[in-house]
Parts: C-alpha cells; structure tokens; sequence
C-alpha cells in the first residue's frame, strides 16, 4: 500500500525531510542562546550602570584588558584635562544618527597617569580631513564620571585602523596607542562621559546603552522549532495524499475496465 515511498523520488524528498529537522533544530537553538546572551548583556548593563560609582584606577591600570563583567561601569575619575593632545575619532554617529566625529581628550591624574575621555559627539566642518570645530574641554581640575568601556580594537568593532589619516583623527578608541601618542602611562579601557554633561550639548555626550528590548530571537527560535515539527507532518500529510490519489486512480481504471463492452463472439 505504501511501497511507492521507496521509489527514487520519495526516498530523495524523505532524506531532505531527515537533514532540514537537525537543521533547524540548530538554527533554533543558536537564536535561542543569542536570546539568553542579550537577556544577559541587558542585566550587565543594567547592574553596572545603577551600581556607585568608583574610581577608575581601582578598576583597571595602564595594559589591563577590561573584561565584560566591567563593561558600562560607573566610574570616576579626578585631574586636568590635556587638550593639546586631545584626538577626533572618524565615522561616528550621533545620538540622531548623524555621522561626524567623537572627541576623546585626555585627563591626566595626580599621579601622572592619563584617563581617556570620550566627551562626547561633534559634527564635521565642510572639509572631512580638517579637525572639527570642537568646545574646548573645561579648564583646571575636574572631576569626572561615566561608563567603563573596553579599548577598541579593529577585531572587535570591525573597523579598520587606517594609516595615514589627518593629524590628531583616529578611527579607534584604544588606550595602548594613545599612551604611544602622549609618551605617559593610560589607564586600560576608557571613559564615557555621563556628567558633568557640557551646558550648550556640544559635545554630545553618548546616550545610555540600550537594556530593555530583548530582540527577536526568542521568536526566531520558536519559528525555527515549529518548522522542524512542521517537516515530519508534512511529509505525513503528502503520503497519505498520494496513497489516497493512487488509490482514487486504480478505483477509476478499475470501474473504466467494468464498463468497457464485452467482445461479439464470432460469427
């Protein structure tokens, strides 16, 4: 009755029925850990970014790698900002999603170690490869607080570190190189400013990270699961169709043969 699932084609469509279900089986459990790794991240952020505030230099030191259960902490930092030695960092978007340029100026401390500061987004003037008009970085002695961030690496951010770019622009924020630039210890990682916030806006300080939307891959994840139950069900329901066609055909050629006159005997 059902010996034409062994035929050529039946057997083609059953094998390509067995390699989709471990598939997309897969495929929804990749979005479902991408869930669990953004449900994750959101509670990082959210624990670092509501957690008090303490100085940086308890948390990192020139060379040190700051690991992800550090990211977005609140820190704090103490010294005169260095503007002769500040930097521009290329293709960067505001909070509006206009492309132009962040600023990161050095502070150096008390002990003589340097704290990069990301203050915050400016606009490009009309030439791209000028310095952009940048406020000035307040004077004397300040104190600073933000959120820890992880040097950048071209790696990680997937922008390249262009050679050759005009003087004092960079496309990344990196502590190692900018210690090289000013010929003095910088602390690992840097600073992103959350207050003082400028009193004209400019710079524009970076907006909080974003901890409350989860994404759509738990959503992906059932999709993914529902079609890998929806193969073996399919290939149910077109067995049983093409049983009940073939049966529906041999039924008809069964009642045209009854119907076909009997031969005249001879004469």
């Amino acid at each position: 009755m059902y010996r034409f699932v062994l035929t050529r084609q039946w057997v083609c469509l059953t094998l390509i029925g067995l390699v989709l279900i471990p598939a997309m089986i897969k495929l929804g459990f990749w979005q479902f850990h991408r869930h669990e790794h953004r449900v994750a991240q959101n509670e990082l952020i959210a624990k670092n970014l509501t957690d008090k505030p303490v100085p940086m230099g308890q948390v990192t030191s020139p060379g040190h790698t700051v690991p992800r259960a550090d990211f977005w902490r609140a820190v704090t930092a103490t010294g005169t900002y260095d503007s002769a030695h500040e930097v521009v960092v290329r293709m960067r978007t505001s909070n509006d999603g206009k492309v132009g340029f962040q600023v990161v100026t050095p502070l150096v401390q008390d002990d003589g170690k340097a704290v990069l500061v990301n203050r915050g987004w400016v606009a490009g003037g009309d030439d791209p490869r000028a310095y952009p008009p940048v406020p000035a970085a307040p004077a004397g002695e300040v104190t600073v607080t933000g959120r820890l961030k992880a040097d950048e690496t071209s790696g990680d951010s997937g922008i390249k570190d262009r050679k050759g770019l005009p003087d004092r622009q960079v496309m990344l924020i990196n502590s190692a190189q900018q210690a090289e630039y000013l010929g003095k210890p910088v602390l690992g990682g840097y600073l992103e400013l959350t207050a003082p916030v400028p009193a004209d806006g400019s710079p524009e300080v970076v907006a909080e990270p974003d901890h409350d939307s989860i994404g759509p891959h738990m959503a992906y994840a059932v999709q993914w699961w529902l079609f890998t139950l929806g193969v073996p069900a399919g290939w149910i329901i077109l067995v049983r169709r093409e049983k009940r066609d073939r049966e529906e055909a041999a039924a008809k050629a069964a009642a045209e043969l009854d119907q076909e006159p009997a031969a005249s005997p001879a004469a």
